[in-house]
């Protein structure tokens, strides 16, 4: 088949952010398929630009097209970047040939449009992917707030389910909202990392002495600093165990936040907090090495009890405790695994708490931690989750 992928926020093994779409094509491509990517040149992360044109990496083809370049100045710009893209990518698209499924993914929702459209054109059959809820994520956290954005974003939403051949969810708390909504058609391939990726047993020797972490304890959050991560509550139990000399907190990423954060640490005089600049999925195993447990962390809302977080899984993968200020259908999953802490979101003081527990037992944390690995293995592999997208994608195109 000819797979063509709309995706601007689509990363590469060597770039900051979610490679979930290049592990998935990798594997597409190795099997016989011809993968087709239409993505944006301008890292989601960080806002960096690559090159525009046309690249062909591991096999895949990747288009990069003009676009508005301006993700996190404010949430305005942003919505002009998704539009751009969403014109831009379309009229790449239309030179794109023997197309046999237009595979488009949410968010943002916008490129959905343009996957719809050229799968009508091309006569292909549409894959839409929901990663989250959005629209509903966006008004819950305050960015959407405009009503007639809100009513074109909700009718855009049921638009894509109802006319999807398929509709793939990546967590299991996703498959209600989308069928109540429209969707005819449901598969749950979920988020996942791939274990060769990561090795549980490297201490991260490097990563410790070039941040100067000797004898500590690290909590690593590594990701996205945007307004959903909340990562004020990290510097706030910061401060609640500054006289805790030994034990470092490590912020690695990028984001429209992390400015803010690292000025409000400033205010707080916060000593046991390192930001760290984002690293690309090819050095992340080295990154996770280095942390005695790793944080995964969201707003406490309830629109945020459906999702299954990338990082919860690339944690699992690197045999890291993981540090849970999430609920819902993630902790069921962090606590099946046996492989980690849950702690209140928005609570600072039970995130020290459970640093504090963590930290006492590093026998037991690093129990949790190969536990999480062996979980990850059995249930959540990046391979046997590609070959069931495979399987799912040959039956679209037969029927």
């Amino acid at each position: 088949m000819h797979i063509l992928l709309i995706h601007q926020a689509f990363a590469a093994l060597d770039e900051p952010g979610g490679t979930r779409h290049h592990e998935l094509a990798r594997f597409l491509v190795s099997k016989g398929h011809q993968v087709t990517v239409i993505a944006s040149p301008v890292s989601y992360l960080t806002g960096s630009a690559s090159p525009k044109g046309v690249e062909t990496l591991n096999g895949i083809t990747i288009i990069r097209p003009r676009v508005y370049a301006a993700h996190h100045k404010s949430f305005f710009h942003r919505l002009l970047a998704f539009f751009s893209f969403a014109l831009s990518s379309f009229f790449a698209g239309l030179a794109v040939q023997n197309v046999d499924v237009v595979w488009g993914t949410s968010p943002p929702i916008f490129q959905g449009w343009t996957a719809w459209l050229l799968a009508r054109l091309k006569g292909a059959k549409l894959l839409f992917e929901v990663r989250d809820l959005w629209p509903d994520f966006a008004i819950a956290v305050g960015v959407l707030k405009n009503p007639t954005l809100i009513k074109m974003s909700l009718w855009l939403e049921r638009f894509l389910y109802r006319h999807a051949d398929q509709v793939m969810v990546n967590s299991p708390g996703y498959v209600e909202h989308v069928a109540s909504r429209g969707a005819q058609r449901v598969e749950l391939i979920p988020n996942g990392a791939d274990p060769g990726m990561f090795n549980p047993l490297d201490l991260g020797a490097q990563f410790r002495i070039a941040n100067n972490l000797k004898n500590k304890f690290v909590v690593l959050y590594a990701g996205a600093h945007g307004i959903s991560n909340d990562l004020e509550i990290v510097l706030e139990s910061a401060c609640l165990l500054a006289r805790r000399l030994d034990i470092q907190f490590i912020l690695l990423g990028d984001g429209k936040e992390k400015a803010n954060l690292q000025a409000r640490a400033r205010e707080l005089g916060v000593k046991n907090v390192l930001f760290l600049p984002p690293v690309p999925k090819s050095g992340m195993g080295a990154a996770l090495a280095g942390a005695d447990a790793c944080l995964a962390i969201l707003k406490p809302l309830d629109e945020y009890k459906t999702t299954y977080p990338n990082k919860v899984f690339d944690y699992m993968a690197a045999g890291r405790p993981v540090l849970l200020a999430i609920d819902g259908v993630i902790r069921e999953v962090v606590e099946a695994a046996g492989c980690g802490l849950f702690c209140e979101p928005g609570n600072p003081q039970a995130l020290a708490e459970a640093v504090l527990k963590l930290a006492a037992n590093r026998d037991a944390a690093l129990r949790m931690g190969l536990s999480g690995r062996a979980y990850l293995e059995e249930h959540f592999s990046r391979e046997a989750l590609a070959e069931k997208l495979e399987k799912l994608l040959v039956e679209m195109e037969k029927g």
